[in-house]
């Protein structure tokens, strides 16, 4: 076996995608990310490659300009770049889930306005569901958007949004009372806004701001923000779908797909934590021999190991079901809270490999165990994913008394 985490049944296309993508992260993100990170700096190097290779528009559809590859190719790439740094797989994250919002539920106007650009990287996306009272009560939402003749004024403040200013399209969920009576159901009130803007901090359009970046434990060089709008009005066409009222199901959907990238996510740092760990047990030396070579360190790596293939193993199955067409909620959180609770045990278990040296900054270690504790909150809390499946499972195994 050469390496942990390999997956069955891809195809040659397949195959020559994450070769080129593993050669990519090896040689122009690995040598350079801790250092970007340090300094909190946007790796636009990085991402102009990433421009090149077509991992913009590796989803969508060849019509479009993109590769139209299947959310699985597109797992195992995120699983590699995060493999090099996290962040990275953040900033095309949240593109492609507004990308795949657009494919599955825009109007054919605004695929053919949106999609081509996408594909090329010349248009970035973000999307903006949370807020900051409600965590991960979305029905909660409080930002409203209001029909105004033939536009919406929206107001209300979000939080939270990876890529707040390098992006130019925000898909944007607000409460839009608009044909829906006092008492409706709060997520059959809701609705996605697709937000153009300029690349920036500050009023980037009339009545919208983005305020600047938040400062983080880790995560750094892709930018968080928040995102205030007050007064903004949008044209009636960039209501997503072309009508009011199914924001909640279109962002529900896009989240599944985050899911299976936050999973990815979680595989790649815990691979790379594991390399890391293998390497330095081999070289450090204690009582006359490599640490390796003692059982304890052995037992670590095993379970180290163990959980890395587990965790890749149902973001696969995940990615897999999302692709057949099937419902894949219970599949994405299973993987998504699998592979971030494992990623963190892989990450500390490394750093306590390394010893003193891991709480240096000198050590790559050191910045995976600051990244780390991002993923059990991203795309819903460990709790939330549990929520999910519970519910799912009660639906499968119903009690027939």
């Amino acid at each position: 076996m050469s390496r942990l985490a390999q997956t069955a049944g891809l195809t040659d296309v397949q195959q020559e995608i994450l070769s080129t993508v593993r050669d990519f992260v090896d040689k122009e993100i690995i040598p350079v990310a801790t250092q970007l990170e340090h300094r909190d700096e946007y790796p636009t190097d990085i991402v102009e490659g990433l421009k090149e290779l077509g991992l913009f528009g590796l989803m969508i559809p060849e019509e479009y300009g993109g590769l139209g590859e299947s959310l699985l190719t597109y797992a195992l790439c995120v699983e590699e770049i995060a493999r090099g740094w996290m962040s990275v797989s953040g900033i095309i994250n949240t593109h492609f889930i507004v990308a795949y919002m657009l494919k599955q539920h825009g109007t054919q106007e605004q695929k053919d306005t949106f999609l081509p650009r996408m594909a090329l990287g010349e248009v970035r996306g973000a999307f903006s569901m949370s807020e900051p009272a409600l965590g991960s009560d979305v029905s909660a939402i409080s930002s409203k958007g209001v029909k105004d003749g033939d536009a919406y004024v929206l107001n209300g403040q979000k939080m939270w949004l990876t890529n707040g200013g390098t992006s130019t399209l925000v898909a944007v969920l607000c409460r839009s009372d608009e044909g829906h009576p006092e008492g409706t159901a709060p997520h059959k009130s809701m609705t996605t806004f697709l937000v153009e803007k300029e690349a920036g901090f500050g009023e980037v359009r009339p009545g919208l701001t983005i305020p600047g970046k938040i400062d983080k434990m880790g995560y750094k060089g892709v930018d968080t923000t928040e995102l205030i709008m007050d007064g903004l009005r949008i044209p009636a066409n960039r209501v997503l779908g072309g009508t009011t009222g199914r924001g909640f199901y279109q962002m529900m959907d896009g989240v599944e797909v985050g899911r299976v990238n936050v999973a990815a996510r979680g595989c790649g740092v815990a691979q790379r934590a594991f390399e890391l760990g293998v390497s330095y047990a081999q070289q450090r030396q204690t009582f006359g021999k490599p640490i390796a070579q003692h059982q304890a360190i052995q037992f670590k790596l095993a379970e180290m190991a163990t959980k890395v293939e587990a965790a890749h193993a149902m973001m696969v199955n995940a990615a897999r079901k999302k692709d057949s067409g099937e419902r894949n909620d219970l599949e994405a959180g299973m993987a998504k809270y699998l592979a971030s609770e494992y990623c963190k045990e892989v990450v500390e278990d490394a750093f306590r490999i390394h010893g003193g040296y891991g709480f240096s900054k000198e050590y790559e270690i050191e910045r995976l165990y600051r990244e780390a504790p991002m993923l059990l909150i991203g795309e819903g809390t460990a709790e939330i994913q549990k929520m999910i499946i519970g519910r799912r499972l009660l639906e499968e195994y119903r009690f027939q008394g």
